[in-house]
């Protein structure tokens, strides 16, 4: 059993088994079909992973790795809002007719600020501040910022990454305010993981440890029964991650420069419907 395997398990079984619900309250997700999307959760969890010794993918079903790192190059590379931009359809129900989501994720990060040494967007003052300070403990991103909120379709989930940078190695926490944990907890791992990956290879260093910190962590009613078969499968060992040796600019790296190795996973084939 992987560790990413061992911990989503355990996650699950802590909200499903001794959650609390919200069903006496009035929510805003709901389902396609207009009925309010409940949930049984669980405030605040910390998972912690160790990227020196595994990748975090888990094997019970198979996380979609290629969409997930588009995904991620899309809002950290490309610092975009546009879903004509992306190759997946995950974005749509929040875009608008122009494919805009608002001044959200990638649109946030591709924001310049002024700095003493000059104008920075985040990923820049960051993969600067990995090359020029390590010993910085002010390497952090922010996309939750209250003043564009109105102007979002949807205010960031994973809004916050601290670096830092210990012993030669990249550390990060992922802050996340909210997690529905059947569709996007391990797409998030697996996307944060990479990230963490890449940063290290441009910067000389090696990858160390992902924090990842839920504020609430949840699962949709209708997700309950699935996730119960689901955790009747089989686990594997964890994959490896290969990473292209040759890029050394953030910029230049593709979808194709990442791969998992060895990614046994259950053929667990249910579709877990979106709360909108």
């Amino acid at each position: 059993m992987s560790r990413a395997d061992e911990i989503f398990i355990r996650n699950m079984r802590d909200i499903i088994d001794g959650g609390v619900t919200d069903e006496a309250l009035d929510v805003r997700p709901h389902w396609a079909d207009g009925t309010a999307a409940h949930t049984v959760k669980k405030f605040c969890i910390v998972n912690r992973y160790n990227l020196a010794e595994e990748f975090p993918a888990i094997t019970l079903r198979r996380t979609a790795f290629k969409s997930a790192v588009d995904e991620l190059l899309w809002i950290w590379q490309k610092k975009s809002n546009n879903i004509h931009e992306l190759n997946s359809h995950i974005w749509d129900s929040w875009a608008d007719e122009t494919g805009s989501i608002g001044k959200a994720y990638g649109y946030q990060l591709g924001v310049k600020h002024r700095y003493k040494e000059g104008m920075f967007d985040q990923v820049d003052r960051a993969l600067y501040d990995l090359k020029h300070n390590p010993a910085s403990r002010r390497i952090i991103t922010n996309i939750f910022v209250h003043q564009d909120l109105c102007e979002m379709n949807l205010y960031p989930c994973a809004y916050s990454v601290t670096f830092n940078v210990t012993n030669g190695r990249l550390n990060a926490i992922l802050n996340q305010r909210s997690n529905d944990m059947a569709v996007a907890n391990n797409w998030n791992v697996v996307q944060y993981a990479v990230l963490v990956h890449m940063f290290a290879q441009v910067s000389g260093l090696q990858a160390g440890e992902l924090v990842h910190v839920i504020a609430d962590a949840h699962v949709y009613d209708r997700h309950i029964p699935q996730v119960e078969r689901m955790l009747q499968g089989k686990t594997h060992p964890a994959p490896k991650l290969w990473i292209n040796p040759d890029v050394t600019d953030f910029y230049k790296f593709t979808v194709d420069d990442v791969k998992l190795v060895d990614y046994e996973f259950e053929p667990f084939s249910e579709k877990f419907e979106v709360a909108i």
